[in-house]
């Protein structure tokens, strides 16, 4: 595609301005609005970042903090106070991974296996559900309808990271995702962007769960199936994104770690992508080097009309680069000119980049 989408340029707008430019003036019964980090990086900022050329992005706009999985960092992942904590932080895009549940419900997990991330494992009414499926022994969102997902209570996944906050939240549906953004909007009178992420396509649609008129169903079921709406949709397989294009006028995201299969955008070049997705959702070993230089990978994507979104800056895993922190990785990131940085910590990013762009 040789320009973007309206979609993905209305996004681009107001990817930052999602806690700072409220459409309307509340109600004056209404609470203030509730995102009290907000105030941190404030339109006039957004309009200071324009003028003075702090961040070499596609449309000029403020890189978008990402909340990746919520701020997963502080509680477990895919989860109602992780996404809370995630816009009390300050993220701009809150992104959520979707399978797909027995009867056809999209729920808000990064991995179809349950054991990691929820209780299941002491569920002793579910432990006939543990079966071998892609090579591991495990429970499987697959077999579990909607409402048994439901019950089950969310567990941090990462070693290291507090468990204090295990087995509070119970795991989300995308509908009930949804619905939380809708009620944070409400409660700040902003709009807030949302990023999700469709797992493994190919893999549901093979057992009869093709997650494409699923999710189209339920976008449209609350008008956000238009090209005004803020939802960028992401996947790592690019045929899936192809049949995306057919059904929605909604920005699409082609994600890419590598050269490994999986990962590799199915042999596709950044020039191939251009001409279905709107964004490219690149590993950041992809984009900079251990020196902090560019690969010249954003630089290509950008000339395309591709913006970047790049994964995953975490406070508590080894730097990209040979020398210097998290901090230095994320700051030569933003400095290469990233649309949007996927991360767990979405306090430390944005505090980052008001630094950078109060440092001019």
């Amino acid at each position: 595609m040789q320009s973007m989408r309206t979609g993905l340029a209305l996004l681009a707008a107001a990817f930052v301005l999602a806690a700072c430019s409220p459409p309307a003036e509340p109600p004056a019964d209404e609470a203030a609005p509730a995102r009290s980090t907000g105030e941190a990086v404030s339109a006039q900022l957004a309009e200071d970042a324009r003028d003075i050329g702090t961040f070499p992005t596609l449309t000029g706009e403020l890189p978008a903090i990402i909340a990746h999985r919520g701020a997963n960092g502080y509680r477990p992942e895919h989860t109602r106070s992780a996404y809370l904590l995630a816009l009390e932080q300050g993220a701009d895009i809150l992104e959520p991974d979707l399978v797909v549940s027995r009867d056809g419900v999209l729920i808000v997990r990064h991995d179809p296996f349950l054991s990691t991330s929820t209780d299941v494992a002491d569920r002793e009414e579910f432990a006939d559900r543990r079966r071998e499926l892609m090579g591991r022994e495990d429970w499987w969102a697959v077999d579990f309808t909607a409402e048994e997902l439901r019950t089950l209570r969310a567990r941090q996944v990462y070693p290291g990271r507090s468990d204090e906050y295990d087995d509070t939240d119970t795991v989300m549906t995308f509908g009930e995702f949804l619905d939380l953004v809708a009620e944070a909007e409400a409660a700040c009178a902003c709009e807030i962007p949302v990023e999700p992420e469709i797992k493994l396509p190919a893999e549901h649609t093979a057992l009869g769960l093709d997650p494409a008129p699923i999710l189209i169903a339920e976008l449209e079921a609350r008008g956000l199936n238009i090209d005004t709406a803020l939802v960028i949709i992401q996947s790592f397989d690019a045929p899936f994104l192809q049949r995306l294009r057919e059904m929605t006028p909604l920005p699409l995201a082609m994600l890419h770690y590598g050269d490994e299969p999986g990962g590799d955008m199915n042999g596709y070049s950044l020039e191939d992508v251009a001409q279905f997705a709107d964004a490219v959702g690149a590993y950041k070993g992809l984009l900079m080097n251990p020196d902090g230089s560019s690969t010249g990978y954003l630089e290509r994507a950008h000339a395309l009309g591709l913006a970047v979104h790049t994964w995953t800056h975490r406070d508590d895993a080894p730097s990209l680069l040979a020398e210097g922190d998290t901090d230095a990785e994320l700051r030569g990131l933003l400095a290469l000119g990233v649309d949007g940085v996927f991360t767990d910590f979405p306090d430390t990013a944005v505090r980052i980049r008001e630094e950078m762009l109060n440092a001019e």
